[in-house]
């Protein structure tokens, strides 16, 4: 994988792990030598993460939308900052410029993201990895509704298949990057 995209929170949270964890995989993009891709922001986990990355030598692209950019909430500093004008624009570029995506902590905007992401998997519209960073199990009652879910026949196994689950970032890396590059063998 060359190029990672991160959805996570524009807010700190409640925890210290969760910012501790979000420097931890940056410096782990960083040393994989893959750069990250996220939406933009300077806040939260959002901005924590990039300043992170940036400060270990490693490349950020961030896509943000006009409005927020208007609002001052643009990480000014980045690699390559594109200002798009719809989230829906900015989804996409993030999963065209992205060759996996992990979900760290974060609210309505990270769901969203994440769904959109793994929904367009389903539809094989993309092949790329999906993970989900379950630090201090934050994302456990999500997995109980993805189990509850699929014991009700409205996921099905390859559908929860599509996505990886660990609360290890490099643990969770490596199977993204085990997918990554099968899927490229095949390519070939």
């Amino acid at each position: 994988m060359k190029s990672i995209c991160i959805l996570l929170g524009s807010s700190i949270g409640s925890r210290p792990e969760y910012l501790l964890e979000t420097e931890k995989i940056a410096k782990l993009i960083v040393t994989s030598n893959i750069s990250l891709v996220y939406g933009g922001g300077k806040l939260g986990l959002m901005g924590a993460l990039a300043d992170t990355v940036l400060k270990h030598g490693g490349n950020v692209t961030g896509i943000i939308t006009q409005e927020l950019y208007d609002r001052n909430e643009a990480h000014l500093k980045l690699t390559n900052l594109f200002i798009v004008e719809s989230m829906h624009k900015r989804k996409a570029m993030m999963m065209d410029l992205s060759d996996g995506f992990i979900a760290l902590p974060g609210g309505l905007g990270t769901l969203e993201e994440l769904f959109e992401i793994w929904n367009a998997s389903k539809l094989s519209l993309h092949n790329k990895p999906i993970g989900l960073l379950n630090t201090k199990n934050y994302y456990n009652k999500l997995i109980q509704f993805i189990n509850y879910s699929s014991r009700n026949f409205f996921l099905s196994d390859e559908q929860k298949r599509i996505i990886y689950i660990n609360k290890h970032a490099k643990t969770l890396l490596s199977l993204m990057h085990d997918h990554y590059h099968l899927n490229e063998e095949k390519v070939k």
